[in-house]
C-alpha cells in the first residue's frame, strides 16, 4: 500500500521557510476574480498595492502553497495525483496577514482515515513570524482507491442548512481562463489546467480547484457581511461537495447570525449542484 499510516503519522514535523509580498496577494486576489469592477474602491482593497488588505484564505497559498503539496511527499505517503482531490479545508488566523510576510511553517500528518474505498490524509501546517502564530491550517486530501486497510474511518459530521431564507444571495462568475491564473499562486496539479489529464482523472475538461471556490466563497463574505473588513475574520472551514468548472457560476448563499456566517456554495448552470458544503465564517 502507498500509504504508511504508522511511519506518515511517527514522522518529524517538517519545517519550510515562507515569504511573500503584495504581488503575491495581489496574484491570489485576482486569481479569486477581485478587480471587477477594475476602479471599483471596493476591489481595489483587493489590487492595488497602496490600499491592500489580505484575505485569510491566503494562507492556503502562502509561499507557494507547499503545505498540501509538501504533505503529499512526507514519509510514508506516496500517492498519484490522477487519484487526489481535495476533500476539505479549514483556516483559524491568529492575527489579520501582513501584506509582506515571512515566516516558519511546521507541517504534519495529523490523521490518515479510512473509508473503504479511499484514504483521507489530514494535513496540519502551522506558520509563525517573529512576532507570533500567523494561521494553522488543516488541509484533508481525499485519495481514492488508498482505503480498505483497517484504520479508523474518521468524523463524518454535517452540518444542517438552517430552515430559513439565507439573509444575503450573491453569483460569482467564474472566468474560462480563472484556474490557469490561479494555478500561479502555487497548484500546479495538472487536474486544472490539462484536458488529458483531467480526462484521465475522470473529468470531462478541467476543473476549477476547490481553493479558489473556496476563496471566492470568503470573498463574498467579507465583502458583503463584514463591510469589506478581512480583519474581522477569526477562521473558516468547508467541505468540497462537488466540481465546479471555469465559465460557470457559483451561487454563494449566507445564514447570518452574531459571530458566524454559515455558507452553501452551487454551481448554477448545473441546477445547484454542490460545490461547497458544510462552510462556516467565524468572525467579529
Amino acid at each position: 500500500m502507498p500509504i504508511d499510516v504508522a511511519k506518515a503519522l511517527a514522522a518529524d514535523p517538517r519545517t519550510t521557510p515562507l515569504a511573500w509580498d503584495h504581488k503575491d496577494v495581489q496574484l491570489y486576489h485576482l486569481g479569486l476574480g477581485a478587480g471587477v469592477p477594475a476602479t471599483d474602491p471596493a476591489e481595489l482593497r483587493y489590487t492595488l498595492e497602496s490600499r491592500l488588505h489580505v484575505l485569510p484564505s491566503f494562507a492556503t497559498v502562502a509561499g507557494a502553497g507547499m503545505a498540501v503539496v509538501g504533505g503529499l511527499s512526507a514519509p510514508g505517503i506516496e500517492v498519484d495525483l490522477a487519484s487526489v482531490l481535495h476533500g476539505g479545508q479549514s483556516v483559524t488566523v491568529h492575527r489579520p496577514l501582513p501584506v509582506r510576510g515571512a515566516a516558519t511553517q511546521t507541517s504534519t500528518v495529523q490523521a490518515v482515515y479510512d473509508k473503504g474505498k479511499a484514504a483521507v490524509i489530514v494535513l496540519r501546517s502551522e506558520a509563525s513570524d517573529e512576532s507570533g502564530p500567523l494561521w494553522t491550517s488543516d488541509s484533508s486530501i481525499f485519495v481514492r482507491g488508498e482505503g480498505g486497510f483497517g484504520g479508523e474511518r474518521g468524523p463524518s459530521e454535517r452540518l444542517e442548512v438552517p430552515g430559513r431564507e439565507p439573509e444575503f444571495t450573491v453569483e460569482r462568475p467564474i472566468r474560462e481562463e480563472q484556474a490557469l491564473l490561479y494555478r500561479l499562486s502555487g497548484d500546479w496539479n495538472p487536474l486544472h489546467a490539462d484536458p488529458e489529464f483531467a480526462k484521465l482523472a475522470g473529468f470531462d475538461r478541467p476543473i476549477l480547484h476547490g481553493l479558489c471556490s473556496y476563496g471566492m466563497a470568503l470573498k463574498a463574505v467579507v465583502d458583503t457581511v463584514l463591510d469589506g473588513d478581512v480583519g474581522r475574520v477569526t477562521s473558516y472551514r468547508t467541505r468540497f461537495a462537488g466540481i465546479v468548472f471555469p465559465g460557470e457560476t457559483l451561487r454563494i448563499r449566507m445564514w447570518t447570525e452574531p459571530g458566524r456566517t454559515q455558507l452553501k456554495v452551487t454551481a448554477v448552470e448545473r441546477d445547484d449542484a454542490p460545490v461547497l458544503a458544510d462552510t462556516v465564517v467565524a468572525h467579529s
